[in-house]
């Protein structure tokens, strides 16, 4: 895995929503794959703040995903 990946892309809900083709590919382009440090989902699990999967990086809330 190049270094520019999210140290926790393998294990994010994120990626498993975008397999499974229920997200679109630009989240994981936009953050995931470059360690956007403008990552919400990042940010908080850094800190270990509790966080639903279904909550996109920049924050929102996707009510239609569901693990």
């Amino acid at each position: 895995m190049p270094k520019s990946v999210c140290k926790w892309y393998l294990v994010c809900p994120i990626k498993y929503y975008t397999d499974k083709g229920l997200l679109d590919s630009k989240w994981v382009n936009n953050y995931c794959l470059v360690a956007n440090p403008k990552c919400v989902r990042y940010q908080m699990e850094n800190t270990g703040q509790i966080h639903p999967d279904n909550m996109l990086p920049d924050g929102s809330i996707d009510e239609t995903l569901k693990v």
